[in-house]
């Protein structure tokens, strides 16, 4: 799913691009990617791209020629992307979902699998935009002390409370693997048992970590536009799983749940306890390595 600096990089390029533009036309393939009835979503055919917004990972289109101002809310979910093409670029294939015409190029929307969660919303006023925002906290708004105070009142993981929506804004499964190993946390330890220290690690981490992807992403972007991908080369943990981790060459371990993957190490983390992957677990049962050594020399290798 497109995260913080993902969704930056879109707002980049389309503030580049579309901004003080008028939309020539709307090309819908399926009427189920939107959302909502009225108004509706070809009535911005004719009206300029005034400003952009993000809500969590959300991107917003502002159109100014309406009283009060109308909004576009893209959802990417998981698999959607946005394409750059050149003016009255066909949809393409099962992939391609809508279609944004500008005079000097197009602006498509593609979701890849057969599962369709991508979304529209089209809104009027400022206050509608609340019907889709789900609250989460912006990290780099947040003073050290509001962020603990926030994440000790949550009960769940780290990993599962930087992920929620509705408790921090625009971090996804990718990024807060990356967050949690340059803050040495484990992903399992309570949200609220986080100490002074710890939680001031997180916080440095979430900045650092999301502020140079983010600009990472544009640099590598250029005058094009970005290619988003859960898995990037140059990431320490995330998809990293049997590579030496970036802070001490242990090997990257990996657990699933549901369709979430949490990449982490072992040294940095969880001082040398291998996580439970439940499916692997069951599977194992007894047999499951209980730290590192015992992982290694399951695999037959030295640690």
């Amino acid at each position: 799913m497109p995260e913080l600096p993902d969704i930056e990089a879109y707002l980049h390029v389309l503030r580049r691009d579309v901004v003080g533009h008028p939309v020539r036309g709307v090309r819908l393939k399926s009427p189920f990617l939107v959302r909502t009835i009225a108004p509706p979503l070809n009535s911005i055919a004719g009206q300029a791209v005034t400003d952009l917004h993000r809500i969590g990972k959300r991107v917003v289109l502002e159109f100014g020629g309406f009283d009060p101002s109308r909004f576009v809310v893209i959802h990417l979910m998981k698999a959607g992307r946005l394409k750059w093409r050149k003016p009255g670029a066909g949809l393409p294939g099962k992939m391609g979902l809508c279609a944004f015409d500008f005079e000097h190029g197009t602006v498509i929307l593609t979701e890849a699998g057969r599962k369709r969660r991508a979304s529209i919303h089209v809104l009027d006023g400022r206050e509608s935009l609340m019907q889709v925002d789900p609250g989460g906290k912006e990290v780099f708004e947040l003073t050290t002390r509001k962020f603990t105070d926030t994440l000790l009142l949550q009960r769940h993981t780290l990993k599962r409370t930087l992920t929620d929506p509705h408790v921090l804004s625009g971090i996804g499964s990718a990024y807060a693997d990356e967050i949690l190993l340059r803050a040495r946390l484990s992903p399992m330890k309570r949200a609220s048992q986080l100490s002074p220290e710890e939680a001031r690690q997180l916080h440095r981490a979430c900045k650092s970590v999301l502020s140079e992807w983010r600009d990472r992403i544009r640099e590598e972007t250029g005058n094009g536009w970005p290619e988003v991908t859960a898995f990037r080369p140059g990431m320490g943990a995330h998809g990293k799983a049997g590579e030496p981790c970036p802070q001490c060459e242990s090997p990257i371990q990996k657990i699933v749940y549901s369709e979430t993957e949490t990449n982490y190490c072992a040294t940095c983390q969880t001082g040398g306890t291998v996580l439970k992957d439940r499916s692997l677990s069951r599977l194992l049962k007894e047999d499951w390595p209980r730290d590192l050594d015992a992982w290694q020399e399951r695999l037959g290798g030295a640690p």
